[in-house]
């Protein structure tokens, strides 16, 4: 009986892969031949609070696209491997969708019978832009936003057997004011293809009745604590918080708390804490107990690490990590992907991009108009990466002035615009705020969709007061937050200097280099400046770096090099886009790199 059930396993495998397969003639990456629709980004979603059970729901669903005001339709057009954007090759479809129109998906599962008598969850890592989601014909919820995780209890709505998800998708892209980064209607230069609908995994968790929805963690190395701050769902006041730090295996602290208050944690002396040479991660299990019954328990991680700045014995303000002056050095990192455009075909191609990056001396990435899955910013805190997390850019912005702080006037975005904005931003905020390796937050990129901007850094400062903030990178320059940060391409070049905050280069570079047979378009790209051959590349790289290394001890504390990959057009990446080629010498770039990146600690 066994036997026969894992041939009829294979045979469903073998017909899914039979009637699957990518879309298009475009360049694909290595990994996008092992995608696996019966078995598509398997690996748990939510590093930062994990449960046992869970069940993905990757895979084929049925689509249809639509007219805006068209109703739920009853025949659907084909399928679409999720999470894969419809614009996307790994999708299996390949269409563009736009703001007259709606994309709608619809699947069937079912709910494990071990799981009755507990709640069930609907997860969805990230769905661009706005969702509205049903269950057997039940409306669930609604949410708006394309670079967040959202959840709906869907107990209520379930059958006994096989139950029908719905979702239905509208993204303007740039036909509004939403964000959407580097995201456009009409791909050219800088700016790439569209990302509609559901782009991170989807699926469903149960939970108790009373389950803990979120965690943060905030660790203080001064006082050598860390506060955990569970948010609850059906919390009774004499319900108890219990903690548990581990350090390999072993026990290193506890603590305990009642009614919802935040559990503070003393850790033991000589503490590790996390850099980028020693990426120090302590496990912690979270457990909340009513009259000693255990009514939840999530396992997750933290580090002990803060990120702030100080001035040096040249009086020049310098960014530091646990207090001591660190030069944070890294790519501009679009995180796109030639097969699945926001979404990598698989955990070890997300992967792969961070590790080639520290393989190459870095020690930051600057993630660039764009939010990742949870399981990024998990290997970035594994490996020991800094990261600058930017806010996905959108609608209309100021004029642009470079060199010289901002003189006005301001354009002025509609209220709605700047509400839509700061749920987003907010949202971003909320979701990544317990990630070790976020160590700067930038809620605009030059001045594209700049607005009030010193209300925007204190909005953001008191969402998060234990990161930097960076007001504008490159753009329109404000005296707030904590860094000034100046753009020039190609070579680089200070010009301008804060003394009161960090002064950064937070773009230059891209040095193009087209390698035959690894371009999106045959024989078409560009870079900000271009050579043919790997060593040109690479001497004018380390020219420009040799530059850089001097404006160190000039004032700059931070550079970002334009970029990790080519995308679409842009041929000034590290790496091809099929991440194929290294187009420069690794080991002339880790010498150098390494030299900039220790600078401070000389």
């Amino acid at each position: 009986m066994k036997s026969l059930y894992v041939t009829i396993l294979m045979l469903s495998s073998f017909c899914a892969m039979a009637q699957y397969h990518p879309a298009g003639d475009k360049i694909k990456t290595r990994w996008a031949a092992e995608v696996n629709p019966d078995n598509v980004l398997p690996e748990y979603p939510r590093p930062l609070m994990t449960r046992s059970a869970w069940q993905n729901l990757n895979g084929l669903w049925n689509y249809a696209i639509t007219p805006r005001d068209a109703q739920q339709p009853s025949v659907f057009e084909g399928e679409i491997l999720v999470p894969f954007c419809i614009e996307s090759a790994l999708s299996g479809v390949q269409k563009t969708v736009g703001a007259e129109k709606v994309l709608w998906y619809q699947r069937d599962f079912s709910v494990p019978q071990r799981w009755k008598g507990q709640r069930v969850l609907l997860h969805f890592g990230a769905v661009d832009w706005q969702a509205d989601v049903w269950v057997n014909d039940i409306k669930v919820g609604s949410h708006t936003g394309g670079y967040t995780p959202f959840s709906f209890d869907i107990t209520q709505a379930l059958n006994d057997k096989q139950n029908t998800l719905v979702v239905r998708v509208w993204d303007p892209t740039d036909d509004s004011f939403i964000p959407h980064g580097k995201q456009v209607n009409h791909p050219r230069g800088i700016f790439y293809t569209a990302v509609t609908g559901i782009w991170q995994t989807v699926w469903l968790e149960p939970v108790p009745e009373c389950y803990i929805a979120s965690l943060k963690a905030t660790p203080d190395l001064e006082r050598g604590t860390v506060m955990v701050t569970p948010d609850m769902v059906g919390l009774s006041s004499d319900d108890l918080y219990q903690v548990e730090v581990t350090y390999g295996g072993e026990k290193v602290a506890s603590a305990k708390a009642l009614g919802g208050q935040s559990v503070e944690v003393n850790m033991p002396e000589g503490f590790r804490t996390w850099t980028p040479d020693h990426p120090n991660l302590y496990d912690m299990k979270v457990t909340v107990l009513r009259k000693g019954k255990v009514l939840d328990q999530v396992g997750s991680y933290f580090a002990m690490r803060c990120f702030g700045t100080q001035r040096d014995e040249n009086g020049i303000v310098r960014l530091t990590l646990n207090g001591k002056p660190i030069f944070h050095f890294g790519p501009l990192d679009q995180g796109w992907w030639p097969d699945g455009l926001y979404t990598a075909p698989s955990d070890e191609a997300l992967a792969y991009d961070i590790e080639k990056t520290k393989e190459l001396g870095f020690n930051m990435i600057r993630k660039h108009v764009k939010v990742e899955p949870a399981r990024w910013y998990y290997h970035c805190d594994r490996l020991g990466m800094i990261v600058w997390q930017d806010m996905p850019s959108g609608g209309r912005g100021p004029g642009w002035q470079t060199d010289r702080y901002f003189e006005g006037p301001e354009s002025v975005r509609s209220m709605e615009s700047e509400d839509c904005y700061k749920k987003e931003w907010k949202e971003i905020i909320e979701s990544l705020i317990s990630q070790p390796c976020i160590g700067v937050w930038v809620p605009f990129n030059e001045s594209w969709g700049q607005f009030k901007t010193p209300e925007i850094v204190e909005m953001t400062k008191k969402l998060d007061p234990t990161r930097l903030v960076n007001p504008a990178s490159g753009g329109n320059f404000y005296a707030c937050g904590d860094i000034l940060d100046l753009h020039h391409y190609p070579e680089p070049k200070m010009v301008l200097y804060d003394p009161t905050r960090a002064t950064v280069l937070g773009e230059y570079g891209g040095i193009g280099r087209k390698v035959e047979g690894h371009t999106w378009v045959k024989d078409q790209g560009w870079g900000y400046v271009e050579f043919d051959t790997e060593e040109k590349v690479t001497d004018t790289y380390v020219d420009y770096a040799n530059q850089l290394y001097k404006m160190v001890f000039q004032g700059f504390s931070a550079a970002v090099y334009t970029q990790t990959t080519d995308c679409e057009t842009e041929l000034n990446g590290l790496m091809t886009y099929d991440r194929e080629v290294v187009k420069l010498d690794a080991q002339r770039l880790l010498q150098i790199n390494r030299k900039i990146s220790h600078a401070l600690a000389e």
